[in-house]
């Protein structure tokens, strides 16, 4: 598995232990780039019902780490 697939096998694990970390070590354009993708995972068609839930995850996640770092 390449690092590519590692981080996006761990943004869309559901797991905020993974999602976390894999998102904060992305630079600030691929964090764009991923939550666009995972925007479009959302709210488009053709995507696996699975996936979907994944996505949504991995945004709620992403949304509560952004929160966070306006707050600092």
């Amino acid at each position: 598995m390449n690092e590519v697939e590692i981080v996006w096998e761990a943004l869309l694990s559901r797991d905020e232990a993974q999602i976390r970390p894999a998102y904060l070590a992305l630079d600030a354009q691929t964090r764009g780039a991923v939550g666009a993708h995972l925007r479009v995972m959302t709210s488009e068609e053709g995507w696996h019902p699975e996936q979907v839930i994944s996505a949504q995850a991995a945004l709620d996640v992403i949304a509560a780490i952004e929160k966070m770092q306006e707050e600092e």
